[in-house]
């Protein structure tokens, strides 16, 4: 089924299986989450949505803690005609509130994805 985009929308695009991961979630969060992505389609940033540090500016996290465990979901707004997920994790860091190695780069590589598929989408 296809939705139809309300003006002034973005797209929303998901990189590698982060729509899968996001799924995997408790509902209650896939919700929050879905709310701060519904606010970057129209050019906005949910209360819950902060800057994610390593990539530079554009890229946001959303954190939910819900049932003991912490969720985030990494998405970039930095082009200008669509809103990329880049991945959605739960926080599993042993060291604290430091984000894994593997995560960060995986995060990185799915950016360099977006950027690709941007450029063939709207050149």
């Amino acid at each position: 089924m296809t939705r139809l985009r309300v003006p002034g929308e973005k797209p929303l695009y998901w990189v590698g299986s982060a729509l899968k991961e996001l799924t995997e979630f408790p509902l209650k969060v896939q919700r929050s989450i879905g709310f701060a992505l519904s606010a970057a389609q129209f050019g906005g940033r949910h209360l819950s949505a902060k800057p994610w540090k390593g990539e530079g500016p554009g890229i946001l996290e959303v954190v939910k803690d819900y049932d003991g465990d912490t969720y985030r979901a990494i998405y970039t707004v930095r082009f200008a005609s669509a809103v990329y997920v880049l991945h959605a994790f739960q926080k599993k860091s042993p060291r604290g509130i430091e984000t894994r190695q593997s995560d960060i780069a995986l995060v990185r590589a799915r950016l360099k994805m977006a950027q690709q598929d941007y450029e063939e989408r709207y050149g």
